[in-house]
This record gives structure tokens, sequence and C-alpha cells, in this order.
């Protein structure tokens, strides 16, 4: 589809430099009608002034969408992924990543419903939300067309998207401009949602650079955290979380108020060098409080109620989950077999989890469940009724059949 068929197009809009910019480009190259689609995903903004920006650049009130999503992300998006205990590399909690399909899911929804036929985002060519967004569009409406305008203009800097916006009266934000009203760039970009907050670009660039503390916006430093710690319990039902200190409250309730704990105690801050998707690494910096926290409560009430051997294929699925995760594969048939699978571990994840928050360190001290699988009888270094120490020695050594035959094959051959 060339620029003259494009109708109607739903854009991904926060209202900030980019994607105002996108939106002015759009209407200039296209000269296409423009849906806005802003998403409240609890990114801590106030979502409503990119309704007023939307009204300036001439978008009719009609063509403007502002969407409190924030329960619906951490259910059914942010909560499944948990179950799985997703890290990417080692570190990541993929809080950007798992973001990205849902904006996708509202595009193509509000496409459908307006008749729009193409969609378009705000990401650079480089990064790894184009292939998350694009992924996500293409898995729900292969025909819609979509364009990525970081790979059509030459706007290819944060100077020359400053300069457009000035030279096309977009209203920038003070974030961008100096005391005498000249643009400025930003020393690093940032996304947010309710699981994290990212930072990257710019003078993260270096990777041996360490950040300024007054980068980091959502944990206090470790070392200004209380000096006493504080103890919270998490309970669990089917893999999920369900309440605070005995307190039942919605998906993204639990998942704010971990963050408010989380950032009390300076925890949930990494510095990493990640492989992007597409080829080259990436430093990123991330705060993700009340993840977290969530991931240290989940595996504890899990090592009390899942079975050893699911435990174990369930972590060796897990890094497969992630990485489809960071690549954009959401929607993917694997992405949904490899859920299935999880999700039938987590049928009896239910209990309590006590925690101790501390100056950044997160510290399991009790687990309890009535589905419990550890037995203390058994596990007892006490005298015990239940456990025979003579039936190890056959075990021992059927295990070690295999070594036996081979030693013996082994003193055969070197007579």
């Amino acid at each position: 589809m060339n620029k003259k068929d494009v109708k109607k197009v739903v854009l991904a809009y926060s209202g900030g430099l980019d994607t105002s910019t996108i939106l002015k480009w759009l209407q200039d190259e296209y000269n296409a009608e423009v849906i806005t689609f802003t998403a409240d995903l609890g990114q801590g903004e106030e979502v409503e002034p990119a309704r007023e920006k939307a009204l300036a650049c001439g978008i009719k009130p009609e063509n403007i969408f502002i969407l409190d999503i924030k329960e619906e992300f951490v259910k059914d998006y942010v909560f499944p992924m948990f179950r799985a205990n997703a890290i990417y590399e080692g570190e990541y909690l993929l809080g950007t990543s798992i973001a990205r399909p849902l904006i996708a899911k509202k595009q193509i929804e509000i496409a459908n419903k307006m008749g729009a036929d193409a969609v378009s985002h705000g990401a650079t060519g480089k990064g790894n939300d184009q292939v998350r967004f694009e992924l996500g569009y293409l898995g729900l409406n292969p025909d819609i067309t979509v364009i990525a305008p970081w790979r059509e203009w030459d706007l290819n800097s944060r100077e020359k998207l400053l300069a457009y916006a000035k030279q096309h009266g977009i209203e920038i934000d003070k974030k961008h401009i100096d005391a005498e009203g000249n643009p400025v760039i930003s020393p690093y970009s940032m996304d947010a949602n309710l699981l994290h907050i990212s930072y990257e670009g710019l003078s993260l660039e270096d990777p041996n650079a360490e950040p300024s503390e007054d980068m980091w916006l959502w944990t206090n430093s470790p070392e200004e955290a209380p000096d006493e710690a504080e103890y919270i319990t998490i309970s669990y039902k089917n893999g999920d979380p369900i309440a605070i200190n005995g307190e039942e409250m919605s998906p993204a309730t639990i998942l704010e108020t971990l963050n408010n704990y989380g950032n009390k105690h300076g925890i949930g801050r990494i510095d990493i060098v990640e492989n992007r998707y597409v080829g080259m690494k990436a430093r990123g910096c991330y705060e993700t409080p009340g993840g977290t926290i969530m991931l240290k409560a989940h595996r504890a009430i899990e090592s009390i109620t899942l079975d050893r051997e699911a435990a174990h294929l369930k972590d060796e699925l897990m890094p497969k989950y992630a990485k489809l995760i960071y690549q954009g594969y959401w929607f993917s048939p694997e992405r949904e077999m490899m859920q299935a699978a999880i999700d039938k571990t987590q049928e009896n994840v239910e209990g309590t989890v006590k925690l101790k928050l501390y100056k950044g360190n997160v510290i399991v001290v009790g687990r309890d469940s009535e589905r419990s699988l550890f037995s203390e009888a058994h596990s007892t270094f006490e005298e015990d009724e239940v456990y025979n120490q003579k039936d190890a020695e056959g075990f021992i050594r059927l295990n070690a059949l295999r070594f036996i035959i081979s030693g013996e094959n082994k003193k055969y051959y070197h007579l």
C-alpha cells in the first residue's frame, strides 16, 4: 500500500516529543486522518494532557482514545509472565517487552472499530520495540498496513526532532526546553509502566560510566533506604498474588503496592548490557521494585508446592519463554503452548510467603501452604519412622550402574 492509499491510521500516542512529531509528520506525508491511542499503563504520568495536545494538532475529539488498561495489563500480561518466573539473560524482568503486545492489541481493536487501514508507532529502526509492535499488529491483523516513521524519515536524531517540532509549532515538554526557551536534549530516554521504568541512550551509551544518582526515579538508593527492615506477606492462588498482609487487592493494586514497598527499601535497580533482537548490544538501566519482590515471593511459594521434576522442567522452559517475550512473540502459538504448560503447573501454587525488605534486598523468611509438598517427617535430621536410610544404598547403586559397567569395561581393555 502506498502513501496515497492510506486513509486512516491509528497512532500509539504518548503526547511526548517523538509521537507528537510523528502525528504531524503523518498528516503531512500521508495526508491521512490520524486516530490517537494513549494507554494508561500506570506509567506515573498524567495521560489526559495527551488529549489537549492531540486536539491542538487538529485531531477530532472522536478520534482520540485514552484508555486505562492497568488492570488488564497486570492480570493478562504481567501475572502470566511471572508465573513463568521469566527473566531475560539472567537479569531483565521484561518490563517494556510485556507492555508492547497489549498496546498493539488495543491499536488493532481501535483500527477495526474505526475502519482504519494502518497503524503506526514511535519505535526506532534500531530497537526491539519495532519488532514487538509489528509482530503484534500482524499477528492480530495480517492485512493491516504498518507505518514506522523512524524507518522512513531523515529525522534520525533528537536534535533534528526538536528542530522539526519547533519549526512546525509542536508543543515541546518543559524537560526539552532550557531557561531561554531553546530546545535541549535529555541525557537519556525513558519508558515506564506499572511494572518498571527504563533508561537508555545518550549519557548511558558508555557501558563503563556509572549513571548519576538523580537518574533513578522510582527507588530510594539502598544507602538512603530505612535502617530498619520491614516484613510483609504475599498470598498466592493459582500462581498469582491475591493479597498483601492479608488484604485482598486487584492485580494492578497489588503491583502498585509492591512498587511502594520496593521504592521505600531501594529494591529493583539493575544496570545491564543486553543483546537486542536486531543484533547489537545495548546498555539499559531499569527499576522494577514490585516485580523484583514478586519474583522472589513466587519462587518461594513454588518451592513448597511444585513437584521437583515439574519445577525443573519449568526452569528449563523459562529462558525460551523469556526470549519469546523479549523478541515480541507474545501472540505466537509457541508462547501460547508454553503458557498452557506453565499455567498447568500453577494449579496448586497457593499459600503465603513472608518477606523481609532491607536496603535493596528481598529476603524470604517463611512460606506456608495447605498444598505444601514439604514433609518435615521425611526431611528431619532427627530420628524418624517414615524413611529407611538403608534404602539409599540400593538407590545409589542403581543410579551408578552405568558407571560400574563402564568401569568394568575400562579395566578389561587396560589389561
